[in-house]
């Protein structure tokens, strides 16, 4: 009669079964390389941000430039006269300016100089103050001189408005007339040349007409300079 084979449960009593191991997700290397790099890169970009940052700091510090002053020393008109049958403004006016140079380290290039007058907003005259024949170099702490001409006949239909006004400036005997001058210049630091610049110098000016026993002064008119 065959041996009975004891009863088993199905229980397992071997050694313990270790949990199986979760998969760990690394970063690839070339993500981690584009990190790195992106990261030396930025560093690089503020380090050459500051430097240049320290650089105009300190040569605004050595150099201190400054602009240049402009003045309207004197004035001369003998002629202003509208005629409103041919709407025709004939003029004679000279205007003397200065140019001071205050700066202790910069010289200034003057390539051209366009002068433009006006009156009430309407230009009558323009006239070229400096040129490539006649452009110069102003050395630090220096006075230029320069002159402008506005001579001639110029149609100009002026609304009743602004005839009537020029007819009180013609009473009184004093103009209120606008000069704008427009500039090409550059800077020079040693044999150093910078680029062209091209600011903009307002003058308003109150000319007295100049006639026979005229005893009215122009007084020095100080202008805007704007870059």
């Amino acid at each position: 009669m065959a041996d009975k084979q004891p009863h088993l449960n199905g229980a397992y009593y071997g050694p313990a079964i270790p949990p199986a191991e979760q998969p760990h997700y690394r970063p690839s290397r070339e993500r981690s390389c584009c990190c790195c790099l992106f990261g030396i890169l930025w560093k690089i970009l503020v380090a050459l941000i500051v430097l240049v940052g320290l650089a105009v700091l300190i040569f605004w510090l050595v150099v201190q430039p400054r602009s240049f002053k402009f003045h309207v020393t004197k004035a001369n008109l003998t002629q202003f006269d509208y005629y409103t049958n041919n709407n025709t403004l004939h003029y004679n006016m000279v205007l003397n300016f200065t140019a001071r140079n205050p700066n202790k380290k910069l010289s200034i290039y003057y390539d051209k100089v366009e002068a433009l007058a006006f009156y009430e907003d309407v230009r009558f005259a323009n006239y070229s103050v400096i040129t490539h024949m006649n452009s110069f170099r102003q050395y630090k702490k220096t006075t230029s001189h320069m002159s402008a001409v506005f001579s001639g006949q110029q149609v100009l239909p002026l609304d009743n408005d602004l005839v009537s006004e020029l007819n009180q400036d013609k009473s009184g005997g004093v103009y209120e007339i606008d000069v704008k001058l427009y500039f090409r210049i550059r800077f020079r630091l040693g044999d150093v040349k910078t680029r062209r610049f091209k600011p903009e110098v307002k003058c308003d000016i109150r000319v007295p007409l100049r006639t026979n026993g005229s005893v009215t002064l122009f007084q020095t008119t100080k202008c805007d300079v704007d870059y």
